[in-house]
């Protein structure tokens, strides 16, 4: 394992190339053998060079290395979304949702700076923490090379195997959790691969529905595995692939206490105890990448296909959802994407480096849904105590193209600028496109100091599993009718943002300051209506968010400390599409004023601390947030918010040095130390399902073993 101190970087994008690059070189330290250190010198060549192709400069980002990964409270068994919360501007939902700058997702993940297609997954994470050498969060406004999902980028530069050996695992502890898992890198010759697999079972896999810390019927079995390859054809190219699959099934969890009150009869039933609801979502999605790389002295070009295959399967309790919700729907959704990304870089000169690609990407999704409802009449009342099937099948194809050049211009040494253009096509439930210019400058007037500013035009459209409008005339005089009948197609999202910062170095001290503000329309929110735990999108006609973040790290010996801050707020007007999900006064209060977005939250703050003593490394890390939106009885949607929390992880682990194999690391953790009762969503606000709340206290021990 790692012996790195605890670190978190945040840098305008010259400086992260640096510390990239920097931590590739250290995770690919050559073997003593003359021919493998000459791969390895040139497999970093490589790595350089493909870094060249991406440079996010202008934009704000932060890097968690895997050595911070590694002392948090958790470690690699800790979910992504829990990583990514440790970085400024990015808070917490149910289901595992991230928010970043006041978006509803709207998150690129990549792979080596390749794009993952969006799944259909809701509960489950596709991507572990295991499989990373680095994770980059890349936001503010971005460069031409980014685009359609762009509140933040999340690269994950995936371990390699230039280094022989492995390692093998197990951590389990409160909650039922047991997490075996195994990982191994080695190289043959010019060929060099890395490949992880872990197993998960928790008696929590979704978020308690009341604050239990042993909620009923929340079992979790989840498997994950991974694997990277690469092959360096000769000096100047290479060849590589990724591969990897997700599969999950979960448990939705049970309230307490509750009976039906719609007064429905199901063959003569009409009580149900609402701790005998047996509810089931299956979740899956399996990936794949290739990539060729070829640099010469001022061009590089990257190749890259791309594919993902998602499954999702929501097997409901039929009576007891009848009865309760007045639906019981089993749902079969499939999606599959694949793709191409063409990039490359020419360096025309000492002051220019043009860079210029074309992404192209086809969406196929398939939805197959088999609704038991109640048929009423004039009155509301049933037609029959038996249940009435509606069968409602669709598939639907999208096209998306994206094209984009850009120039950095080296106007001095110590100012850039980067300017540029994007083009997005996209061919789906609506066809629509634009013209996107993109301007940033950096300016390094002394050593250590950096400020940044840009401005980007944002083209976002919707994700692709929409409601088309004869899903809702089929419900029309049954008990799952919705709120209203209208249903305009969700548009795509259009932004003007601009984005302000500036870095401080001070010997091991960094501090950081960044403002943004994004002008919208058409702005897309999610929300959960369907009996499934499926999100829905729509828009508002106009909406903005804006904020600023702070930051700070600071190193020094065995000593590793980091803190971050961001206020923020979100509003959105006047919903326009997918308007059946809403009732007819919520619509109309909506259409006159500007509401706080359900993700909104105001304070949101992170922060930890590592130290190393020999062997033993000490490390602690907390979240506060001040509340998503809430909708108090009564009051306008979205204007209250749920109460702010504190969640505070310790963990200590020692290594075992000098066994034969490697070491031996032993670790114990403690989540949510004092045992902070605290709700994420509670029910209310528009588009929110069922309450949600954070982790009770758990205790967590580990052992993993080098080989």
């Amino acid at each position: 394992m790692s012996h790195k101190l605890l670190l978190l970087t945040a840098a305008s994008a010259g400086a992260l190339v640096a510390t990239a690059a920097s931590a590739q070189s250290t995770s690919a330290a050559p073997p003593a053998s003359g021919q493998v250190s000459e791969i390895v010198v040139t497999a970093q060549r490589l790595d350089a060079a493909r870094s060249t192709v991406e440079p996010a400069l202008g934009a704000t980002s932060y890097s968690l290395p895997q050595a911070f990964i590694n002392n948090l409270p958790g470690g690699a068994n800790t979910q992504l979304n829990q990583v990514i919360l440790q970085a400024p501007g990015a808070a917490q939902d149910s289901f595992g949702q991230l928010h970043i700058r006041g978006d509803h997702g709207n998150i690129q993940y990549r792979l080596n700076n390749v794009i993952l297609p969006e799944g259909l997954q809701v509960f489950g994470q596709t991507l572990s923490p295991r499989l990373a050498s680095n994770i980059d969060l890349i936001t503010g406004a971005l460069p031409a090379q980014y685009g359609l999902r762009t509140a933040g980028i999340i690269n994950i530069t995936t371990k390699s195997g230039f280094q022989n050996g492995g390692e093998v695992s197990v951590y389990g502890g409160s909650h039922g959790v047991i997490i075996p898992s195994i990982e191994y890198g080695g190289s043959w010759g010019s060929t060099s691969g890395f490949f992880s697999g872990s197993y998960t079972r928790t008696d929590v896999g979704i978020e308690s529905p009341d604050g239990s810390g042993t909620p009923l019927h929340d079992h979790s079995d989840q498997y994950q595995a991974f694997g990277y390859v690469d092959h360096i054809l000769d000096d100047t190219s290479r060849v590589s692939a990724i591969f990897g699959t997700s599969q999950q099934t979960f448990q939705i969890p049970d309230v307490r206490g509750l009976q039906p009150d719609l007064g429905l009869n199901v063959n003569g039933r009409t009580a149900f105890a609402s701790e005998n609801l047996d509810q089931n979502q299956r979740e899956g999605t399996t990936y794949g990448i290739v990539s060729y790389l070829k640099t010469l002295d001022k061009f590089t070009i990257q190749a890259s296909a791309f594919a993902r295959y998602s499954e999702l399967r929501y097997s409901p309790d039929v009576v007891g959802e009848l009865l309760f919700n007045g639906i019981a729907q089993s749902a079969l959704k499939t999606d599959l994407s694949l793709g191409t990304q063409l990039e490359a870089a020419y360096k025309l000169n000492d002051a220019h480096t043009m860079r210029g690609g074309l992404i192209v990407s086809t969406d196929r999704t398939k939805s197959d849904t088999s609704s038991q409802v109640f048929f009423l009449d004039a009155t509301g009342a049933q037609t029959s105590s038996v249940p009435s099937t509606i069968i409602d099948n669709t598939k639907a194809t999208a096209w998306s193209y994206s094209a984009y050049l850009q120039d950095e211009w080296k106007l001095t040494d110590a100012l850039t600028l980067n300017y540029g253009l994007r083009f997005d096509q996209v061919d789906a439930f609506r066809n629509e496109n634009q013209l996107s210019p993109r301007v940033s400058l950096v300016w390094i007037p002394i050593e250590g100091t950096t400020f940044h500013a840009g401005y980007a035009r944002y083209f976002t459209p919707p994700p692709f599993e929409l409601v088309a409008d004869q899903t809702v005339s089929k419900f029309v005089g049954t008990t799952a009718e919705a709120p209203g009948t209208q249903n305009d197609t969700p548009k795509a999202e259009r932004d003007n943002y601009f984005d302000l910062g500036v870095q401080q170095k001070l010997g091991g001290l960094t501090l950081g300051v960044d403002a943004y503000y994004k002008k919208a329309k058409n702005l897309i929110d999610e929300g959960q209506f369907g009996a499934p735990i499926i999100l829905t999108p729509f828009n508002y006609a106009e909406g903005y968010a804006k904020g600023v973040e702070l930051s700070a790290n600071y190193t020094a010996g065995p000593l590793s400390l980091y803190a971050n801050f961001a206020v923020s707020e979100a509003k959105g007007k006047d919903i326009i599409s997918s308007q059946f999900n809403f009732d007819a006064a919520e619509l109309a209060y909506i259409q006159n004023h500007f509401i706080y977005l359900d993700h909104d939250q105001t304070y949101t703050a992170s922060g930890g601390a590592s130290y190393r003593f020999g062997d033993t490394r000490v490390s602690t890390d907390l979240l506060y947030g001040s509340g998503l939106r809430s909708t108090p009885d009564g009051a306008a949607p979205n204007s209250g918010h749920l109460p702010g929390y504190t969640q505070v992880n310790f963990s200590v682990a020692h290594d075992f040095t000098g066994l034969p194999g490697g070491a031996l690391t032993l670790r114990a953790d403690l989540i949510n130390a004092f045992d902070n009762k605290y709700a994420i969503r509670d029910g209310s606000g528009v588009g929110v399902g069922a309450p949600q709340f954070g982790p009770r206290r758990g205790f967590f021990v580990g052992a993993s073993k080098a080989f």
